[in-house]
């Protein structure tokens, strides 16, 4: 039996992040459809390393797609200087069940993460959106920008992170990068005054801004906070945006970020609009006027790393990219 190993460098020249958001756009379309299976992930938690793995399969009906990734999240790493997020994605051919590939997941939850990111900001945030504030300056929050100027022509990024240090890093490299004028601020309220989209990517237990910094017309990509003590959103903010998810039942299920004010009686079941999924597929509306206020609540979907890796193998083939093993 044979299967590719490709790396994260590899992933990375395999798929650009247009292509990503592309293909995570007809995942999630599949999922909304009911052309998807998803069980809810299943989280191990490891209390005594401060840590947490989760495994997250998924088949895709429509594109005959079948796998698995396996992320770990422990915090205790940035003080070692090993990532916080790692993960591998497992491919399966979806007609005989043998294993296919092993692919670095550690790139591709960001890639993936951010692509779904550009697919709602490319549904829900205003047409003339140029500013774009980013809070935690993680891999995550790297994917989020790429995906966001991948879609929109932004011109001016707002950036904070408790981490002066890793604020200053990201500043640097993504000015690079992309070419675009950034700038480092003292707090999240300057960070996120003027900016017409604003991603979460951090891993707070209480909210990073407050609802009053807010502009009318913004755009919020909240994909921090996927556990129940998680926490990266205002309930204000919740309470009172048009609010479209990745799943509704991942989310109710696993993200603080809906789950506590919907415990405090601020929002119920019926505060989700959409599934980003259903607006892809023309049920349902997304923004109707440029003064609303948007948010995209993400926790992450299996059909996101398996869509994606599935891709990732494709052009990896095409590109003579990868590591063909004989088990």
């Amino acid at each position: 039996m044979k299967l590719h190993v490709i790396s994260r460098d590899e992933v990375a020249a395999a798929v650009t992040m247009a292509q990503a958001i592309e293909t995570v756009k007809k995942a999630f379309g599949q999922l909304s459809k009911g052309k998807a299976s998803v069980p809810v992930r299943t989280q191990l938690g490891v209390p005594l390393h401060d840590g947490v793995t989760l495994f997250m399969p998924a088949y895709l009906e429509q594109t005959d797609e079948l796998g698995m990734k396996m992320v770990s999240v422990f915090s205790g790493n940035m003080a070692t200087g090993l990532p916080t997020i790692n993960a591998m994605v497992i491919l399966v051919d979806a007609q005989t069940g043998l294993p296919t590939a092993i692919i670095d997941g550690t790139y591709l939850t960001a890639l993936r993460t951010g692509a779904a990111s550009g697919v709602a900001t490319d549904l829900l945030a205003r047409k003339d959106a140029s500013t774009v504030a980013v809070l935690g300056t993680g891999a995550q929050g790297r994917t989020q920008l790429q995906a966001v100027c991948t879609v929109r022509p932004i011109d001016k990024v707002f950036v904070f992170d408790a981490r002066e240090a890793a604020a200053l890093a990201f500043e640097k490299e993504m000015a690079d990068s992309l070419g675009i004028d950034i700038e480092v601020t003292k707090n999240a309220a300057d960070a996120i005054r003027d900016a017409d989209v604003i991603c979460t990517a951090t891993t707070s237990s209480k909210p990073v801004f407050a609802h009053s910094d807010l502009s009318a017309g913004t755009h919020i990509n909240a994909i921090g906070s996927f556990t129940p003590t998680m926490q990266e959103l205002p309930p204000e903010t919740v309470e009172n945006a048009l609010l479209i998810v990745d799943s509704r039942e991942a989310v109710w299920a696993e993200s603080g970020d809906l789950i506590i004010p919907r415990r405090e009686g601020r929002i119920s079941d019926e505060s989700v609009h959409a599934e980003i999924g259903e607006i892809i597929n023309a049920e349902r509306p997304g923004r109707t006027d440029d003064d609303q206020i948007t948010l995209f609540k993400s926790v992450g979907n299996a059909v996101q790393d398996v869509s994606v890796g599935a891709r990732v193998l494709s052009e990896a083939i095409a590109k003579g990219l990868g590591t063909l093993v004989e088990l």
